[in-house]
């Protein structure tokens, strides 16, 4: 092991320098030991954590983090390209940190940290710009999409989100990353980058690889199940949130749409009732197929109540270990605090890497 106080900070400009390049080997060092490949993602703390979410995503997470050298963003940077109140969003970080945790991300296992507590993020997002194209931006559907739906506040933090997204990916060498169909064509262009940067300055960043999560873990609305079941949805009845009481969720489930006729079959044609079975096969641990042989032709009644029975019983230890998480907030600073450090020593390795192919000052 190299033993860096041989180059202490205070013992000159030299020294310093020496002591960077040290800091830089012995990180770089330290990272590439790991047997796992790195698997990241991140969600904005924006809104509220969905059933879709969990399912979508963060139960992913939790059946990949025994295989992979994981890290789970909260990308509040993200997040601020619409407007937030700031302690709503500090209270969201905290919130998304118990259900992620509740959920079944092991924080010992893993690094879960908030973006803005990593100034790499950033700054790499800075240096990413410079070899970004403009028409690659133009390109981005999402961008499109948002300014549509934010037209009083198209900003250039949201024409240039790529970037800071494509930093995140390649400050810490992801060999993978989930993606859904809405942000495959962010990875691509985090790919672009990295293969531009590395023609140029030799092979500094990693190129990483997509993540396509399994068949059917894409959960639609409970009011437009023609489209994504969204955390920042202002009809909230086409959403159960992770935090919905019992009686709610009922609720909402008895009120989802449903399609013409009353026989319970996944198809084409009807989206309502496939959705449904798709959230029940879910939360159960059935088959599609299985569920409708039980309820094919039992109409939707008997469908819905047994589904938002399901739905209760799947949410109600996720929803207890959450209130136990909230009620020890020194224990999720104290696993912020551990994933900046964590995270923050990775990042400065490879901004050191960057910066000298460069020709910055180390």
């Amino acid at each position: 092991m190299i033993s860096l106080k041989l180059f202490a900070p205070e013992r000159g400009p030299w020294a310093r320098s020496v002591y960077n390049r040290a800091l830089f080997l012995y990180l770089n060092s330290a990272m590439s030991t790991s047997a796992k490949p790195v698997l990241l993602s991140g969600i904005q703390p924006s809104g509220q954590l969905t059933l879709g979410n969990y399912i979508g995503a963060i139960r992913n997470w939790v059946s990949l983090q025994a295989d992979y050298d994981c890290l789970f963003l909260l990308v509040d940077l993200h997040a601020i390209t619409a407007r937030q109140d700031p302690a709503v969003l500090r209270q969201r970080c905290r919130d998304f940190l118990s259900l992620y945790i509740a959920c079944g991300i092991d924080p010992q296992a893993n690094i879960l940290c908030v973006q803005s507590q990593v100034p790499g993020n950033s700054q790499l997002a800075w240096i990413l710009n410079c070899y970004t194209m403009i028409g690659e931006l133009n390109r981005m559907t999402q961008f499109k999409d948002k300014s549509r739906k934010n037209s009083d506040n198209i900003n250039a933090g949201l024409f240039s989100y790529p970037v800071l997204m494509a930093a995140d990916i390649l400050l810490y060498d992801s060999a993978l990353v989930p993606v859904g169909d809405d942000q495959k064509q962010h990875l691509e262009l985090a790919r672009d980058v990295a293969q531009r940067f590395n023609g140029r300055h030799g092979e500094i960043f990693r190129v990483p690889e997509p993540f396509i999560p399994p068949v059917g873990a894409r959960i639609m609305g409970l009011q437009t199940p023609e489209a994504k079941m969204s955390k920042s949805d202002e009809n909230e009845g086409n959403t159960i949130y992770l935090l919905d009481e019992p009686k709610r969720i009922i609720k909402k489930i008895k009120r989802a749409v449903t399609d013409s006729g009353a026989e319970v079959r996944a198809a084409a044609d009807k989206p309502g009732i496939s959705n449904l079975l798709s959230i029940f096969a879910a939360v159960s641990g059935r088959t599609v197929a299985d569920l409708e042989v039980d309820y094919g032709s039992s109409g939707y009644g008997r469908f819905k109540t047994d589904l938002a029975d399901a739905v209760v019983a799947f949410m109600e230890p996720v929803q207890a270990r959450y209130r136990e998480l909230q009620a020890d907030p020194a224990y999720l600073d104290g696993v912020l605090a551990a994933g900046a450090r964590n995270a923050n020593a990775r990042a400065e390795a490879k901004l050191r890497q960057v910066h000298d192919a460069l020709g910055f000052l180390l």
